[in-house]
């Protein structure tokens, strides 16, 4: 066999092996962790979860159809909702996730309504019983939407854009209260609590900032889908 034709052969070989891994990936792989498999705000968090609300950042229609498969409810704005240094497009009102708020409205992107959702039911959900024993009754948030620049800098916020929302604490069912200032460093477990859904949070957002970034996130932790990416 001469040196092309080995060449050829094995050209051939490595592309049959692709198609073949591709081929049993897409069929066997978990549907969280195959960034080839649809997304759905019900799978669990995997590997590929981020790559996939990342995806959907340009494809609000399909956004919207997983919000309402999910049975989020909000109302879409129309493209004057927003300011004229700050206008927004495809931004809705969220009416009802799993969880409520202490802030209405909160006005946010899909994608960024979507990750909220899903951190949630996967993140929050589970870490309230599991570490405190009691689940989440309220979030407790600063708001959304906020037509202003980052603090310090000239350039606007992803807030700005309704693409991030910054959260305090949480209300628990039994009467208690983890706040995000008083709580982060606690050897306890409303500060084990708090570790657990800012790490969660940092496997969905693109960006989340506490109290370990800076003094201005000192009492809370902003997360956001905009195209940076950083976890502190």
């Amino acid at each position: 066999m001469n040196n092309t034709l080995a060449r050829t052969v094995k050209q051939i070989g490595v592309v049959a092996i692709v198609v073949f891994a591709i081929f049993i990936g897409n069929h066997f792989l978990p549907a969280q962790h195959n960034p080839l498999r649809p997304i759905s705000l019900n799978d669990p968090i995997g590997v590929a979860t981020h790559f996939k609300l990342q995806r959907i950042k340009a494809d609000p229609v399909l956004c919207y159809s997983l919000l309402a498969k999910a049975g989020v409810e909000y109302t879409q704005l129309g493209d004057d909702a927003g300011t004229e240094r700050c206008p927004l497009a495809n931004v809705s009102v969220l009416d009802q996730s799993t969880l409520p708020y202490s802030v209405a409205p909160l006005r946010m992107s899909c994608h960024q309504i979507a990750s909220l959702y899903i951190w949630e039911r996967e993140i929050v959900a589970p870490a309230a019983e599991d570490i405190l024993g009691s689940p989440v009754e309220e979030v407790l948030t600063y708001g959304s939407f906020s037509c202003r620049n980052i603090a310090g800098s000239k350039r606007l916020s992803e807030h700005g854009r309704a693409n991030a929302i910054d959260i305090r604490g949480f209300r628990l069912a039994n009467g208690e209260t983890v706040d995000v200032r008083q709580d982060w460093r606690g050897d306890n477990e409303k500060g084990e609590f708090l570790f657990a859904v800012r790490d969660g949070a940092c496997r969905l957002f693109s960006v989340v900032l506490g109290p370990d970034y800076n003094a201005a996130h000192a009492d809370h932790f902003h997360m956001d889908m905009g195209n940076s990416s950083i976890c502190r």
